[in-house]
């Protein structure tokens, strides 16, 4: 059984173990405030380019107006891929630990892809520390790395990394390029989602397109469909690093939580030990005093 010195010492060291999990979890909370109003101020923006770029298409593309996009017509070379070619995954994992499950979950979904893709080679863009080390230490060649991004997150990022899933995509006439990130629902829930980047799906044909007179552009449709198919794929990527912040610090503050609970858990039953302990001391102490005493009687 340990002394009462080492339980007091025990103690004394969970104790500071907690106060840090604590502080953990309040600054977690503050960024994951800050996190989710730059989400909810995304939002508007990735849905208008969704609107704008699915109108200039179908007026760009559908020409004959019969409401359907063939591959014909689809002829843009983000809009179509190589099916021989090889393929691309965009890992977005975190740079630190202690946000639980966070990062294992995402780096379980990337084993998954790579080992069903040995028939074929696999560029990793791994985003973020922990996809990187883990995909290192597995001899894995991580041809693209972007490490820090989440200290100053901006859409410059989002621009650097979407550009290289471009560039891999045409120039070495890829299959597609999956992007694996974890979508964020509230502090306790966040799931992880597998979605394909690029070739880029057509969006739906808008219901103000089929009943409206067609809008001058300018400059021409064509020239503005070529800048907004590069806008619309970084800004998925830019609202999918946001959606992984968010999670990461919403990972983070239940994992600080339940570890500060678990703290105070673990020093009650160290106090009620050396209490115990103390106790059984004192009570052995006054025994040998009655035990004394009587033998001198």
């Amino acid at each position: 059984m340990p002394s009462l010195r080492e339980l007091r010492r025990k103690v004394k060291s969970v104790k500071s173990t907690q106060q840090i999990t604590k502080a953990m979890k309040m600054v977690a909370a503050a960024r994951l405030r800050r996190a989710q109003g730059r989400i909810v101020g995304a939002r508007p923006f990735a849905a208008k380019m969704t609107d704008l770029l699915a109108d200039v298409l179908w007026q760009v593309a559908d020409l004959n107006q019969d409401g359907v996009l063939t591959a014909d017509e689809l002829n843009h070379p983000l809009l179509k891929g190589n099916p021989d070619g090889p393929r691309g995954l965009l890992l977005i994992t975190a740079d630190r630990g202690l946000c639980g499950a966070f990062n294992t979950a995402l780096i379980k979904k990337g084993l998954e892809f790579l080992r069903g893709n040995t028939d074929r080679p696999v560029d990793l863009l791994a985003v973020g520390r922990k996809a990187r080390d883990y995909f290192r230490r597995l001899n894995t060649r991580v041809p693209h790395e972007y490490v820090g991004l989440f200290n100053q997150l901006g859409y410059t990022q989002a621009e650097m990394i979407g550009q290289d899933a471009i560039d891999f995509f045409i120039q070495s006439r890829a299959k597609d390029v999956t992007m694996i990130y974890t979508e964020f629902k509230s502090a306790i829930q966040q799931n992880v989602v597998t979605t394909t980047l690029l070739p880029l799906t057509p969006p739906p044909r808008p219901v103000s397109n089929l009943h409206s007179a067609p809008f001058i552009y300018e400059p021409q449709r064509t020239h503005l469909l070529e800048a907004l198919f590069p806008r619309a794929i970084k800004a998925q990527v830019f609202r999918a690093l946001l959606e992984s912040y968010a999670s990461e610090m919403g990972a983070r503050m239940t994992a600080m939580e339940n570890a500060s609970k678990n703290a105070q858990e673990l020093i009650a039953g160290l106090t009620l030990t050396a209490n115990k302990i103390r106790q059984a001391a004192i009570t052995k102490e006054i025994s040998e005093l009655v035990a004394g005493a009587e033998a001198l009687q």
